[in-house]
């Protein structure tokens, strides 16, 4: 199983249970690994057989800033099925950190795997 990769992809979300929360935007950052078989891409040096990092990370961009969520978990959760079907990708691993959450803490978040890992 090959795998695509972003790491460190920052958006601003609508995102919290407190009231002032739902005021602000807040910055996200999402580290995130997608089964693609790349031997056809290799092969044929074509876009168009790549898992194209750019547009998946313009469809999580474009999705975060027209939503709002209460919870990371919903966040993640509706992230991970857009993804798998938006792009037909068989498995990912999302980790989804709110920097700052905790003033004690450098980092949290939560770390999910969704579909099938194997071949593609």
């Amino acid at each position: 199983m090959d795998i695509v990769f972003i790491e460190g992809l920052c958006v601003d979300a609508t995102i919290g249970v407190f009231d002032w929360e739902r005021k602000i935007k807040q910055r996200l950052r999402i580290d995130l690994e997608m089964a693609w078989d790349i031997r056809q891409a290799a092969s044929t040096d074509d876009l168009q057989y790549a898992l194209d990092y750019k547009a998946v990370s313009d469809r999580i961009s474009e999705h975060v800033a027209g939503t709002e969520y209460e919870l990371l978990e919903s966040l993640a959760e509706e992230l991970s099925e857009l993804l798998l079907n938006d792009f037909s990708i068989s498995w990912l691993r999302m980790k989804l950190s709110k920097p700052g959450a905790v003033p004690t803490a450098s980092n949290v978040g939560l770390l999910i795997e969704r579909g099938q890992r194997g071949d593609r």
